[in-house]
């Protein structure tokens, strides 16, 4: 217990002098940039009595939307079935409804459902609205999500970064003149992590109605990078 004691005391009164001899300063920076890619996922659900009914009126419906896409110029490369799913639906009969008797009632099958997903990249922003408007047209029953995204990020990451870095060192030098100490080399950095900002369908502007185009404006999204820099003083 002693010897423990003791090696903490120590471990303590080190770390006590290794924060006298070292400055911490941190720092963000932010880039703002125009979007150059939406990214949106159309879900087509149909429901049948027979597993083939459904699968048959699903795949009319997502081919048909894959066509339109297609032709608006989306290239294969951008088309991605994410999701194929056919569940069984239930029905619960009361008692009075049963054609036998059925004491409490019972589950009986009622149909199928098929659920099929599709994830699509505009790369012309322009046409954002009209695509979604002609999926809906042509079957899409859910839209799952609406981004608006930046195909290459990692010029825009760097840069951040570089602000951030920039930032930190020039407060570390003021801190260090005020305090009357010299700075010396960098002894550890940090980066917390760099997040893109993304927009939602719910963030961006959408107008629809009296016959108008549906109306979505990308704004713009912001990637930031903070990092946490520490330097020996003297």
């Amino acid at each position: 217990m002693i010897g423990l004691i003791v090696w903490l005391a120590i471990d303590i009164n080190d770390k006590a002098k290794e924060g006298e001899n070292t400055i911490v300063v941190s720092a963000t920076g932010e880039v703002f940039s125009a979007p150059d890619l939406a990214l949106t996922s159309f879900t087509v659900v149909t429901e049948a009595k027979t597993v083939s009914e459904a699968m048959a009126e699903n795949t009319e419906k997502m081919n048909a939307v894959i066509a339109f896409a297609k032709e608006e110029g989306i290239s294969d490369k951008d088309l991605k079935t994410t999701g194929f799913n056919i569940y069984p639906r239930y029905e619960w009969l009361q008692e009075w409804q049963c054609a036998v008797p059925c004491p409490g009632g019972k589950r009986v099958l009622a149909g199928y459902e098929v659920r099929q997903s599709l994830q699509i990249k505009i790369r012309e922003l322009a046409k954002t609205g009209q695509i979604i408007q002609g999926a809906a047209d042509r079957g899409v029953n859910q839209m799952d999500s609406l981004r608006f995204t930046i195909d290459d990020e990692d010029s825009l990451k760097e840069e951040a970064r570089k602000q951030a870095i920039e930032k930190a060192k020039a407060k570390a030098k003021e801190l260090a003149s005020q305090l009357g100490v010299g700075l010396g080399k960098v002894v550890q950095f940090n980066e917390s992590g760099i997040y893109p900002y993304y927009y939602t369908m719910e963030e961006a502007a959408l107008g629809k109605g009296g016959g108008e185009d549906l109306q979505i404006e990308p704004g713009e999204n912001k990637i930031s990078s903070t990092v946490t820099i520490i330097y020996q003083i003297h």
